[in-house]
């Protein structure tokens, strides 16, 4: 429900991008923005996609004159004309308070020593882990990705206490550390992992291995980046920035609103934004509002942990799959670890699904694979092939990692 401090925010800013030349004036050409009166009236408006991001490249988003313009940043997406985002003094300003606030959801403080593994440059999640950290008054170690050797060297030196990373890296930092016997001198109490969904077993592995606790950051670049919204001590759901942006949730097919807690598409409005603001932002990311005042005590509300996209989906032999579905599947067979790949292939005029999963008991492996394929005909309604490999025989990633193939194309 849309408060009235979000709505006097959307209408300011309605009225000025309807006047400055750009992609919103085009946009509204044909509509009266002083007649939006009430949250139905703003939900009639027409969406916004990365399609049309794409086509105002490169700078057809700017909502200011160059010279309020400090950065620009770039989706990390590999396909497609890139999306050019540009910020003000502000927009930075804006975002690193809100990744601080993240930082204090999982209750760092100055005395933490943040060591910092995503990518810097044109990508923004580097850069946004660090003036977080740099305003929460912590001290920052960016070693962006790569280089796991200095990674573990580093952090047994200067005793880093929270690792910042994708689930990837984080699960091959965490598995070099225990290979290496070296986890009495590493210092990590917190992990803040961000950029990719992940399931509850690979969650578990990294925790266990590494000795830490947890936390879900979410952002995307068009959105300022990671820190938009940041899970808590209980872990139910991530809290997200009402007083920065307007969140809706909506069928992904139809584009009208769910109910209240269905599992639906993100769509975002930016409330302060100057650079680049975003009105009503198909995200393509899949959760759910959840009820009800948090028991950590923030009054901020809750969407829950990403369960996917809508372009992650893949229909084979008629069902709709999403890689969540395959995480939670083998989260409830014993023996089988949480790294897996799908392989989809047509041959003789059938689909088939081969799900390799690692495992460490290699004399059970058989038995492990028909379980396997019993639980994947059970929960998501197919016959697959499973194959068990040894762990660590999957790739690793120090990004985000591929982990269903469709070869059918």
């Amino acid at each position: 429900m849309m408060n009235q401090a979000q709505f006097d925010a959307i209408k300011k800013m309605l009225v000025k991008l309807s006047r400055v030349d750009g992609f919103y004036k085009k946009r509204f050409a044909d509509i009266d923005v002083t007649a939006i009166q009430s949250q139905g009236d703003f939900e009639k408006l027409p969406f916004t996609d990365k399609g049309d991001l794409r086509e105002a490249y490169p700078l057809g988003l700017q909502a200011v004159p160059d010279s309020e313009i400090v950065r620009i940043h770039s989706s990390s997406g590999t396909t497609g004309t890139p999306v050019i985002i540009p910020y003000t003094k502000k927009d930075v300003a804006d975002w690193a308070e809100m990744f601080k606030r993240c930082y204090e959801t999982a209750g760092l403080t100055n005395l933490d020593r943040v060591h910092i593994t995503p990518g810097y440059g044109l990508w923004t999640a580097g850069i946004g882990f660090q003036t977080g950290a740099e305003l929460l008054g912590a001290m920052v170690i960016p070693m962006g990705p790569g280089n796991t050797d200095k990674q573990i060297q580093m952090m047994k030196d200067l005793k880093s206490t929270v690792l910042c990373a994708t689930s990837s890296y984080a699960l091959l930092l965490a598995e070099e550390i225990t290979k290496r016997k070296v986890k009495d001198k590493i210092h990590l109490t917190k992990g803040i992992i961000g950029s990719e969904r992940w399931g509850e077993k690979m969650r578990r592995r990294i925790a266990n291995e590494l000795g830490v606790q947890l936390y879900d950051v979410y952002g995307l670049t068009e959105i300022y980046g990671p820190g938009i919204a940041m899970s808590c001590d209980q872990e139910c759901g991530m809290h997200y920035w009402d007083d920065y942006f307007y969140f809706e949730i909506i069928n992904h097919n139809t584009g009208e609103p769910v109910p209240f807690g269905e599992i639906g598409e993100l769509v975002i409005t930016t409330l302060r934004k100057e650079g680049a603001p975003l009105i009503r932002y198909r995200t393509h990311d899949l959760t759910r509002f959840i009820p009800g005042e948090c028991a950590c005590g923030l009054k901020y509300p809750r969407i829950d942990t990403l369960i996917g996209r809508t372009d992650d989906m893949v229909k084979v032999k008629g069902t709709n799959i999403f890689p969540a579905q395959i995480d939670e599947m083998l989260r409830e067979v014993e023996g089988a670890s949480s790294e897996y790949q799908v392989i989809i292939d047509h041959l003789n005029g059938k689909d088939i699904m081969t799900v390799f999963f690692e495992t460490e008991n290699e004399a059970d492996k058989r038995v492990i694979e028909q379980n396997v394929k019993q639980h994947c005909k059970a929960k998501i309604g197919i016959t697959i092939v499973p194959k068990a490999v040894a762990i660590g025989e999957l790739p690793r990633s120090e990004k985000k990692s591929t982990r269903i193939f469709d070869n059918r194309y």
